[in-house]
Order: structure tokens, then sequence, then C-alpha cells
């Protein structure tokens, strides 16, 4: 295999971080998928390899179902400040007019509430990617 699809990117830019970490993922997700290892290894021949498969299978399924749902508060329908500009007198330079904070108080909770997620999830994706490489030697078939 020299070129590996990656069916959790859209297409267009991504950071090398994001890549890697769907990249690892994709890679487990093609071994449970396609090589289908509950057929081939013997799983329980020792309590490394249940060990092993028990990883295997729950970051199989973080990945597959439980991290698909994520949903950011900033997916609801908020209402949105307006993005205005107002010219700065004497010049032909404009800045930014900052919106009511108070009128659009749902909004900007929420954007506050989706930093705190953003945060959270990046830390859940780092710790579940330092599991799947701590078992990395074991997905083969």
């Amino acid at each position: 295999m020299k070129r590996l699809k990656i069916a959790t990117l859209d297409k267009g830019w991504h950071d090398k971080d994001e890549i890697l970490l769907h990249a690892a993922f994709q890679l487990l997700a093609d071994f449970v998928e396609q090589e289908h290892p509950e057929k081939i290894v013997d799983w329980d021949a020792n309590e490394l390899h249940k060990s092993a498969w028990d990883e295997i299978t729950g970051l199989y399924k973080w990945w597959t179902k439980t991290r698909p749902k994520r949903r950011s508060p900033l997916d609801d329908k908020l209402r949105h400040p307006p993005f205005k500009l107002k010219k700065i007198p004497g010049s032909d330079m404009r800045q930014l007019v900052m919106p009511d904070k108070k009128k659009y108080a749902g909004y900007y909770l929420a954007l506050e509430e989706h930093a705190r997620l953003e945060q959270e999830w990046h830390e859940e994706d780092q710790r579940n990617l330092h599991r799947l490489i701590e078992i990395r030697g074991f997905l083969w078939t």
C-alpha cells in the first residue's frame, strides 16, 4: 500500500498535526475493517494479546462511533453578530466595529464553550493517539 485514503478528512488544506491523527486512525480502521484480525489472530492467546485487542476495539469504537458525535455549541443556529467596519477619519483604512456583547450574549457564550470543548477534544485526541502508538506492534495479521 503506497497511498492512504483518509476518509475522515475533507478535500482541502489540513495542518500536519490533524493529518497525523487522522492518518493513524485510518490505519487502525483499515486494519479492523479490511484485515479482519478477529478472524485471524488468537487474541485470547495470553493477557498481552487480550489487552491489545481490548485497546484496538476500544480505540476503533472511539474513532468511528464516539468521536464523530462531538458537537459544538457553534453548530447550533445562533444569532451571529454582524461584521462591520468603519472608516478611520483622515485615512484610507478601516477598523472593526465591535458588536454589542449583551445583544449577542448567546453567541459569545457559545464561543467560550466551543473554545473549552476544543481544548478538551484536543487532549482526548492526544491521549488516544498515544494509546494507539502503544499497541502499534499488534496491528498485523
